[in-house]
């Protein structure tokens, strides 16, 4: 299974990076594929292409705060958490998405 996720806070600096991190952490121990694009103070940094869109299997955006080029993810299977819920419930978010995909 692959996933993309774009992570952004108000703030745009430790929650964004830190959910981007468990993010990674957490799909990598179920062995699933993800990239996780942030969006912070310094800009938008390991940008999410087209190709790699279109590869998802399912996309994952934190709602804090709007996400720059949204638009992008139309059509794909969508999640919108909290990036607190990305930090403190990551592992629940991803096996959930796991169980639906394998059950479409």
């Amino acid at each position: 299974m692959k996933l993309v996720a774009v992570t952004a806070c108000p703030s745009g600096v430790a929650h964004t990076y830190l959910s981007a991190e468990m993010l990674q952490k957490v799909a990598k121990s179920r062995g699933v594929e993800i990239k996780v694009e942030t969006q912070g103070s310094v800009g938008i940094d390991n940008k999410i292409t087209s190709e790699e869109i279109k590869a998802a299997d399912a996309v994952i955006l934190t709602k804090d705060v709007a996400i720059i080029g949204e638009e992008r993810f139309k059509g794909k299977p969508t999640v919108r958490i909290s990036v607190s819920d990305a930090i403190k419930r990551a592992d629940q978010i991803i096996a959930k998405i796991q169980e639906k995909l394998e059950n479409k």
